[in-house]
């Protein structure tokens, strides 16, 4: 029996452009097609965040790719989509996005026990200086990280 691997989509733009200060593993409403293009990783969340209207949380600008097989019942790639939280995380949330000028972003989309979950993250935007500042620090650790195998290879 042939196990496939279902993909974890990532969102490696988030990291780059915002300091990420809590995270949460919510659910989302898809449609049948769109499940399918989502096994198939055919996502882009670059541009993608979450807005709160009326006590619902939203995923706004989440490009999920048509399913090619679904033809004419296809769902329309640029809609919103219903994140499913509690009532309470979707009240601090939008507090935190209201008061302390905090962006939702989502991080991840990846299927668990046969659903897709989200994992998305309050976010603060980086300034070009942190940026630098995180570029840098990355390519030490990568030095590091040669150096550290480089010696244990002699």
């Amino acid at each position: 029996m042939k196990v496939h691997k279902l993909p974890e989509i990532e969102n490696r733009k988030a990291r780059h452009n915002y300091f990420i200060e809590d995270t949460l593993e919510v659910g989302i409403m898809l449609a049948g097609s769109e499940v399918k293009s989502v096994r198939a990783a055919r996502v882009q969340m670059g541009d993608a965040h979450v807005e709160f209207h009326k006590d619902e949380a939203w995923l706004e600008s989440c490009h999920i790719d048509e399913f090619q097989m679904a033809n004419r019942w296809n769902h329309d790639i640029h809609r919103r989509r219903k994140l499913l939280m509690h009532k309470r995380e979707i009240a601090q949330w939008s507090n935190a996005v209201d008061r302390k000028g905090y962006t939702i972003i989502p991080l991840k989309m990846y299927f668990k026990d046969g659903k897709v979950k989200v994992e998305i993250g309050m976010c603060k935007g980086k300034a070009e200086h942190d940026k630098r500042q995180t570029k840098i620090e990355q390519e030490h650790k990568r030095e590091m990280d040669r150096a550290m195998k480089d010696a244990l290879h002699r």
